[in-house]
């Protein structure tokens, strides 16, 4: 009997051990992965800057070093001392923000709407919304730009502004019809039950608990905005937009300069993110939740 509860224990042990193990390995690979795939993100964004910053002779050779051997900022003081890269910087900016700005005012009512709605007419006009992504922009951007140059809106933030929703507002109307499905309607009927009516409980109630929805849209939507380059085509000529100017440098073939300027498309998005990410969170209904 001792040595049946001896081999037991053992067989116990063992089987306690191979569960800490495979959980070890679990741990190790998820940390690979986790690796691999900042890895992934990181390196063509450090390949990217080295261009940048790099001499030439340590680029155009047949096999180039990985790491920065001959440092400089040549290129960089070039752009910059020609002075054409503040107005593209400074228009996109702009337009971008306004962009992120007036998609959240337009869509987050509509989205509120439609969450409400029952399920079947629900799907049914948000499919009917996004639908509106598949047409192709070159065939919407060309009849646009005859709209906007009999309005005068040729060249202007206003009119690249407008032109930009066209693709945003279905992106932002699915997002936040999302966020607004997972807000329980008992909070709001709570909030009308305590005096408020139904714009007041959804100031109160409803958007501070839809921040985290909010943030991702207004990123996605600021995005779309900063990377679009169809409509920038069409309606901007003289004054345009920092894709189109650096499509402009790698169009005559100059890569150092190219390089530059994606680094100045690049930073721009990481500092947005970065801002935004402390609303990305998913507890903000777990207070709400308890009983």
């Amino acid at each position: 009997m001792k040595t049946a509860e001896k081999t037991g224990v053992v067989l116990a042990e063992k089987k306690v051990d191979q569960k800490k193990m495979r959980a070890k390995v679990k741990r190790v690979l998820l940390f690979l992965s986790i690796i691999a795939i900042i890895l992934l993100i990181l390196i063509p964004i450090y390949l990217l800057f080295k261009i940048s910053v790099s001499a030439s002779q340590d680029i155009l050779t047949q096999h180039p070093p990985f790491l920065i051997k001959n440092f400089t900022w040549k290129h960089w003081l070039k752009i910059l001392s020609a002075g054409q890269i503040w107005n593209p910087l400074w228009k996109s900016v702009i337009v971008a923000s306004m962009v992120a700005l007036l998609g959240i005012i337009i869509a987050a009512p509509g989205a509120y709407v439609i969450s409400r709605l029952p399920k079947k007419i629900k799907y049914g006009v948000l499919l009917a919304i996004f639908s509106t992504r598949m047409f192709p922009e070159v065939g919407i951007a060309l009849p646009i730009s005859v709209t906007f140059i009999k309005w005068g809106l040729l060249d202007t933030n206003l009119g690249l502004v407008l032109a930009h929703l066209i693709r945003v507002l279905p992106l932002m109307a699915w997002v936040l019809t999302g966020t607004f499905d997972t807000i329980p309607r008992d909070l709001e009927q709570s909030a009308v039950v305590d005096g408020c009516n139904k714009i007041q409980a959804l100031v109160k109630v409803v958007l501070p608990l839809s921040l985290a929805g909010l943030a991702a849209g207004a990123i996605l939507s600021w995005l779309e905005s900063w990377n679009e380059f169809t409509y920038a085509i069409y309606l901007c000529l003289a004054d345009t937009t920092l894709p189109i100017k650096t499509y402009y440098y790698i169009s005559r073939g100059n890569w150092f300069e190219s390089a530059a300027y994606a680094v100045f498309l690049t930073f721009p998005v990481m500092i947005i993110t970065f801002v935004l990410q402390n609303y990305l969170k998913s507890d903000y209904l777990s207070g709400a939740l308890k009983y």
